[in-house]
Order: structure tokens, then C-alpha cells, then sequence
């Protein structure tokens, strides 16, 4: 079969309220980024493993309240007085543990931002205990923070998320392709990314659809043939 070459090409991710699916395992926190007003000290920290939704939160609240979405990794020498002149949500706060210069500049913008009156949201893949932020005054204030943990998706919530990344890329496979996928895959975000990822690459590289065949292709399986549907069983 002839291939052709796949290039990595932009993903555009679908980032509006709508098209957040709600399940027990982050419903909690989809209610608090709603109910951003009340949140205790005016911030609030989203925890949750890669590809769980941590990103597309805090573009719903950011819609909502009219924040600022930065990464951690640029805080060091960005103008702090300014972004603390409105709420601010800053992304993968771990990724700067033991980065002095960005350590000082959050710790300095989680004060200002409070003390305007705003709001701050912080994103993580892990509680801030374990976010291994070298500077004390830092640390203390991010463990201090009201937390709320986006989980490991259940079923309902891992078809949706495989459906929403399939149609990130314009594609559309069949519902038993679904299916077949979410009963077969590692249970987490960052499987569906990961999965999601390898069968569009294949798909352009093969010229085919994303079928069930290719998806048991793609993950390393033969699909049996239906003998339950032949025999009547």
C-alpha cells in the first residue's frame, strides 16, 4: 500500500463551553470555574493529568471573567504590575520549581492580583505539595490554595473526549469505531491524545479513513471475526 508523507499540521482545539462534556469525574470542577466569584481568596487551583481538560477550563472561565491565560514559564520578566490589573489564569505552575526569577514573579502577581480585588486560577498535574516550588513564601501560598482535581475519565466521559479530538482534526469516525477504541485503550487523557495523534498520522500516511480496522491496526490487534453474530449467540 502506497504512503505519503504526514506533516505535524496545527490542531485546533475546540476550547468554548459547549463543547466541555460533563461527568461525575470533573463535574466539581466545571461547578467551581461557574462559580468563580465565590471562590475562597479569590483563587482557585485545577488539578488534573495531562489532556484532561485543565487548558480548555480555563478558557471557559476566561470567557467568562474576562482573564488572561499565560504559562508559568513566561512570568520571568514579564511585566507583573500589569497582568495583576485583571483576573489572570496561569498554566503548569510546576514547570517552574526551582526557577528563582519565575518563582519571585508569581509570588509577587498572586499578591498584587489579590490585592486588586481579582482573581487568580493555577493549573497543575499534581497538588501543590508536590509541586517543588523552592521558595517558601511561594509554596505556602499555593498549598494554601483551594484545590479542585479533574479525574480519570470514566466511559462516558472517555468517548467524548475521543470524539472531541478526533473532531479537533476534522475527523469523523463511526460511533463502533468509538467504541471500539474506548474498550480497548489505556484509560486515561493522555492515552486519547496520544491515540488520537498516532491514527490521524496513519490515516494520512495510508490514504484510509479512521476505521475500526485501522484503529485494531493502529493499536496492535487482529480483530476476531464476529463468531458471536454468526452463531446467533
Amino acid at each position: 500500500m502506497s504512503r505519503q508523507l504526514s506533516f505535524d499540521l496545527p490542531v485546533r482545539a475546540a476550547l468554548g463551553r459547549e463543547d466541555f462534556f460533563v461527568s461525575p469525574a470533573n463535574a466539581m470542577s466545571v461547578v467551581l470555574i461557574e462559580s468563580w466569584a465565590n471562590w475562597a481568596g479569590n483563587k482557585l487551583a485545577l488539578i488534573g493529568p495531562r489532556g484532561a481538560g485543565k487548558t480548555h477550563l480555563a478558557h471557559v472561565w476566561a470567557a467568562t471573567s474576562g482573564a488572561r491565560i499565560m504559562p508559568a514559564c513566561d512570568l520571568e520578566g514579564a511585566d507583573i504590575p500589569a497582568l495583576a490589573q485583571g483576573p489572570i489564569a496561569i498554566e503548569d505552575v510546576p514547570g517552574i520549581a526551582r526557577n528563582r526569577a519565575a518563582e519571585e514573579a508569581l509570588f509577587h502577581l498572586h499578591n498584587l492580583v489579590l490585592a486588586e480585588g481579582h482573581s487568580l486560577l493555577l493549573t497543575a498535574d499534581r497538588p501543590a505539595m508536590l509541586w517543588g516550588l523552592g521558595l517558601p513564601d511561594l509554596s505556602s501560598r499555593m498549598q494554601g490554595t483551594q484545590a479542585v482535581t479533574l479525574d480519570q475519565p470514566d466511559d462516558r466521559l472517555l468517548a467524548a473526549v475521543v470524539m472531541k479530538l478526533f473532531a479537533d482534526r476534522q475527523l469523523s469516525p463511526s460511533p463502533e469505531t468509538i467504541t471500539y477504541l474506548v474498550t480497548r485503550m489505556d484509560r486515561s487523557f493522555a492515552a486519547a491524545h496520544d491515540l488520537v495523534a498516532a491514527l490521524d498520522r496513519e490515516s494520512l500516511a495510508q490514504k484510509r479513513p479512521v476505521t475500526r480496522a485501522l484503529a485494531a491496526e493502529v493499536m496492535g490487534q487482529r480483530e476476531l471475526p464476529d463468531l458471536l453474530d454468526n452463531s446467533g449467540q
